[in-house]
């Protein structure tokens, strides 16, 4: 495959740090050619925001080869999203038409939990690489149970950047979430989690197809 384009649903454009994490996961599996991904920014389309009519306006839209489909499982089962995430695309009605095969990207609990591995990586994003302040990030073997991923990461971001008083009040940690994966090479940590492992099991059969 010389050239492969895929598209990204997301429910905001926070969601966008998935990108570099779909992209390194489509190297490690055997996609060597030019990667395009881009992002189906919706906000300037007209329409409901139900996830079928995003399906059907992403499509047509953003044309690609594979459509990465996320949402956050937040209080659910990875299985009922991916559920909900398979009926919306039946429910758009372009199966038939356009065959592009679907993949789910649905981290436990939040998209922030895929950026907690990599210590250096924070430190780096929070402009602070060299910094010494502990932070609390969590062992990989619990990541999927903490019930506020991105309020984890946000304070780990806090303390990473070695602000105090009016400094850190300045400081945007979400601002400063959207630049951890650029700061990664390896994402193989990941593939000890469970939705990454589900994750990568979808993308290996649509490539497949």
């Amino acid at each position: 495959m010389n050239e492969l384009r895929y598209t990204l649903i997301t429910d905001g454009s926070s969601d966008t740090v998935l990108i570099p994490i779909i992209t390194w996961t489509l190297r490690m599996n055997g996609i060597e050619g030019t990667i395009q991904p881009q992002w189906a920014d919706l906000r300037l389309f007209s329409g409901g925001a139900k996830l079928d009519e995003k399906i059907r306006t992403s499509i047509e839209y953003y044309p690609c080869d594979v459509l990465f489909i996320h949402r956050d499982a937040e209080k659910e089962l990875r299985e009922n999203r991916a559920k909900e995430i398979r009926a919306a695309y039946c429910a758009s009605k372009m199966t038939k038409a356009i065959q592009i095969p679907p993949i789910c990207v649905i981290p436990v609990r939040m998209q922030e939990a895929w950026l907690l591995f990599d210590e250096t990586a924070i430190r780096r994003a929070a402009g602070n690489k060299n910094g010494q302040r502990s932070l609390p990030l969590p062992s990989l073997n619990t990541i999927e149970s903490i019930p506020d991923p991105k309020n984890l990461l946000h304070e780990c971001l806090k303390r990473a950047s070695g602000r105090t008083g009016r400094r850190l009040k300045k400081f945007r940690p979400a601002s400063s979430a959207h630049q951890i994966p650029n700061f990664i090479e390896d994402f193989t940590p990941l593939r000890s989690l469970s939705a990454f492992i589900a994750f990568e099991k979808d993308l290996r059969e649509a490539l497949k197809k």
